[in-house]
């Protein structure tokens, strides 16, 4: 197996394309690419002692994403019934190693994560959660989170990704994030989720107002969410409106400082604390299983 920064790690190539996994540390796809130039960042020193820690990759957000609080406590929440259970901000995927099977012609990568004593304590549902990586050619990446319900109960979840995407905080100013039709939401500091206001269907990623903001897509998507990075003579378009996935419900845009060289658009399929104000909360019947897929291309700017 591959070694990274004296890590075990899964690498899928195709072409122009290299993608760096290491399933033991949440599933995580670690980096992306190509030729030779980093479209997903990882940090060159990171801290392996705590994976869910590091500032790259793609974390895998399951079952819940986001913040959810019971009386004002970050990280519980609570069921139907009343009971509060301890439950991780983001959920516990990322902490937890998944299962791997590499597709037949080396394109693609599968990793799953099943129900366990571990994760019952805190989500007490039968479930078998699975992320699919596949190289269509060397410049597009298909991903599809799938969720199947094992047990006997309908289960809830809102699943997500956490994309770090390379680009030098010098650049933020000439970069420029397009979407489609949106509304732009919050969470405040008590938990609870703004008022949508209108979103824009451009922004530079030095504003202030796409900072940890949830960009709730209104209806289908009419395109895709584009980066452009002229800087980087790159641009990235990730479609949303895949064959037979769930909706989306939107795209959350955040960065960590001023200094940071990534900037993370993250498609949801909720909103944090959705488990307690609804906003995208899905329900999975026993039996049932469902996909939320999205595709992502990497060209140069003409």
């Amino acid at each position: 197996m591959p070694q990274f920064q004296q890590q075990p790690v899964i690498e899928i190539t195709h072409g122009a394309s290299l993608l760096r996994f290491a399933p033991q540390a949440g599933g995580r796809l670690l980096s992306w690419h190509r030729d030779g130039q980093s479209v997903i960042h990882w940090p060159d020193h990171a801290d392996w002692s705590h994976p869910a820690r590091i500032r790259g990759g793609n974390p895998l957000l399951f079952p819940f994403l986001g913040r959810h609080r019971v009386d004002g406590e970050i990280g519980r929440w609570r069921d139907a019934n009343g009971t509060v259970r301890d439950l991780p901000m983001h959920g516990f995927a990322r902490d937890l190693p998944f299962a791997t099977a590499i597709d037949a012609d080396q394109q693609g990568l599968r990793m799953t994560l099943a129900d366990s004593d571990t994760t019952r304590a805190g989500y007490p549902f039968g479930f078998r959660f699975e992320a699919h990586y596949r190289l269509a050619d060397d410049a597009t990446l298909d991903v599809t989170l799938t969720t199947a319900n094992t047990g006997d109960a309908a289960l809830p979840y809102y699943a997500g990704h956490h994309f770090y995407f390379t680009l030098p905080h010098t650049q933020r100013a000439e970069t420029v994030l397009e979407l489609p039709r949106t509304q732009r939401r919050f969470q405040q500091p008590d938990g609870a989720i703004a008022p949508a206001e209108p979103g824009s269907p451009s922004y530079t990623l030095d504003e202030d107002r796409i900072l940890d903001r949830f960009h709730c897509l209104d209806g289908a998507p009419e395109r895709p969410v584009r980066l452009v990075a002229p800087g980087l003579n790159r641009a990235i378009t990730i479609d949303l409106q895949r064959p037979d996935s769930v909706p989306w419900y939107c795209v959350t845009t955040w960065t960590e400082a001023p200094e940071s060289d990534f900037y993370c658009i993250e498609p949801w399929l909720g909103l944090p604390d959705a488990i307690h104000n609804g906003l995208g909360l899905r329900w999975l019947a026993a039996g049932a299983t469902e996909t939320a897929t999205l595709r992502i291309h990497v060209g140069d700017l003409a």
